[in-house]
């Protein structure tokens, strides 16, 4: 093709001096044609793509065609069943209850009840009214001075910074008006969280921002003063995240502006990094240690520790010292592999870090096996949008439900997958001004409400047809799965569930053997 665009361009240009020969009112085609030369020459030239140079112009079809891809899949390939990573089916039904219409499915299900995975409840012929008001859970332990009473589902981890001042302070309006959480990401508590006066979870990673000394370690007069507002309700320490477990984070120094360094106790305009692991402690006693430093710097708020579930052995070692000091956290939130709001390495977010159902039953499964599970709440958080998601993670020992990408959704997120290119195109997951300026936060936190309001309320109306009264009461058991096209086994039959104290006496269940062998109070590392 590089010959046959030579031969076009002085055929080309040839003709218009002949055409305009004869008649001058020609010379304006070759106005036209001008900026295509120029485009192709470069191509011609140019030596970083061998698309374009080896078709100059024709290549530029193939770029521009990649850049609309996902539209196109999304908008034109896909059936409601097959989107990734929520379904358009998914999609839908958070949009039509963030804007209260109407959300029933006409003509029966469009799954395929014969496919293996297929999912269902067992529902009961004497049906039960729950008042979804009160679907309510006490957080705070033995030592915690000031409980809260949180919802069912609150707001995950998203950070000012990664989301848009608008989204933020869209979100946490809804949560004002709903009455329930929001956790702030670990990218400090900006003024967008505070503003609207919606409950705050104060999540604190690696970096500490928002309570850090000038070398980046915890400073623990400004985590007191910080800890000490009235909108925080809870404190949260990740450990790790779904997105990316086990990696660390870098803002470069262009995006760390003055707002930025200011909510997160850094410079302006330096480079700030978030390392893979925490240097306030260096071993479980350690953490078991700073819980309370934390709980009692904060005049006795909840707190927690986030991670998603690698080794077993490291979360049995955490167990261990925490019976060993007779301290314990007022929650343990499981995140999922699945990944979340957080850009991440593909290889992180498609292969490291257990998956939500899996690792919720583990943990449930270890503090039963110590018999310390009535003494923290759990939270989980993977991928859910609709009362039958949280069903199934109460079903499996959660207490509370962490929702992140749903309440994107409720914000007008499109599911464009443009959350790490800073030109999400709702505004939603930037901070270009102008993008930014289209989401208007007066309709965007009636919507936040009102999502919440309706998944909590179909959440009730489930446990009704049930005939259950309290999620309080979901088991294993409830939940059937489909394994094949005639085989049917509830959650219990598929999953191994741990007595309480099974790890107390002398026969250690076999499949949990090894990671309580290894798991040592004085090193994440185990014995070796």
């Amino acid at each position: 093709m590089r010959k046959e665009f030579v031969i076009f361009c002085f055929v080309s240009i040839m003709t218009i001096i002949v055409l305009t020969y004869f008649d001058s009112k020609f010379i304006f085609a070759f106005y036209f044609i001008l900026p295509i030369l120029i485009f192709g020459f470069y191509d011609y030239f140019q030596t970083k793509h061998a698309i374009r140079r080896n078709f100059p112009l024709l290549g530029r079809f193939r770029y521009w065609l990649e850049a609309i891809r996902p539209e196109i899949q999304q908008y034109f390939i896909e059936t409601n069943k097959s989107g990734r990573p929520y379904s358009r089916e998914q999609r839908t039904v958070i949009y039509q209850r963030a804007k209260n219409n109407l959300d029933t499915l006409p003509f029966g299900t469009q799954k395929d009840v014969y496919e293996v995975g297929y999912e269902w409840v067992k529902h009961s012929m004497k049906p039960t009214h729950v008042n979804a008001e009160l679907l309510r859970v006490k957080v705070g332990g033995k030592d915690c001075k000031q409980p809260y009473s949180s919802s069912l589902l609150n707001i995950a981890a998203m950070s000012f910074g990664s989301l848009s001042k608008n989204a933020v302070l869209s979100m946490n309006g809804g949560a004002k008006l709903g009455h329930f959480a929001h956790n702030t990401g670990e990218g400090g508590v900006s003024p967008y969280h505070i503003k609207p006066g919606g409950d705050l979870i104060w999540q604190i990673g690696t970096g500490y921002f928002g309570c850090r000394d000038e070398k980046g370690n915890f400073n623990p007069e400004k985590f007191k003063k910080q800890a000490s507002l009235e909108n925080i309700k809870m404190i949260e320490l990740k450990l790790s995240q779904g997105a990316k477990p086990g990696h660390g984070g870098i803002l470069p120094g262009p995006k760390v502006t003055p707002e930025i360094a200011e909510i997160r106790g850094v410079k302006p305009y330096e480079t700030v990094y978030s390392p893979p692991y925490h240097t306030a402690f260096n071993n479980p006693l350690e953490l078991v240690d700073f819980i309370k430093q934390m709980r009692d710097l904060s005049g006795g708020k909840p707190i927690g520790i986030k991670f998603c579930l690698g080794k077993f052995h490291e979360f049995m070692s955490i167990c261990k010292a925490m019976i060993e000091k007779d301290i314990y956290p007022d929650f343990i939130c499981v995140d999922g592999g699945e990944g979340g709001t957080g850009a991440a390495p593909l290889e992180f977010s498609n292969h490291i870090g257990a998956p939500v159902l899996d690792s919720l039953l583990i943990v449930n499964n270890i503090l039963n096996g110590f018999k310390i599970r009535d003494k923290v709440k759990i939270f989980a958080a993977g991928k859910v949008s609709t009362g039958f998601g949280m069903l199934k993670l109460l079903a499996l020992g959660a207490d509370v439900i962490y929702s992140a990408r749903a309440m994107m959704m409720a914000v007008g997120c499109i599911q464009a997958l443009r959350c790490n290119a800073n030109d999400c195109p709702a505004g939603v997951a930037t901070q270009d001004r102008h993008l930014n300026e289209g989401l208007v936060v007066k309709d965007k936190t009636k919507r936040v409400q009102q999502f919440h309001e309706d998944t909590i309320d179909s959440l009730a109306h489930i446990l009704g047809a049930m005939g259950l009264v309290s999620p309080s009461e979901l088991k294993p058991w409830h939940i059937m799965r489909r394994v094949n096209a005639y085989e049917v086994k509830n959650y219990r039959d598929l999953f191994e569930t741990i007595e309480e104290g099974a790890f107390l006496g002398k026969e250690i269940p076999e499949s949990y053997r090894s990671a309580f062998d290894a798991a040592n109070i004085n090193s994440f590392r185990g014995y070796e």
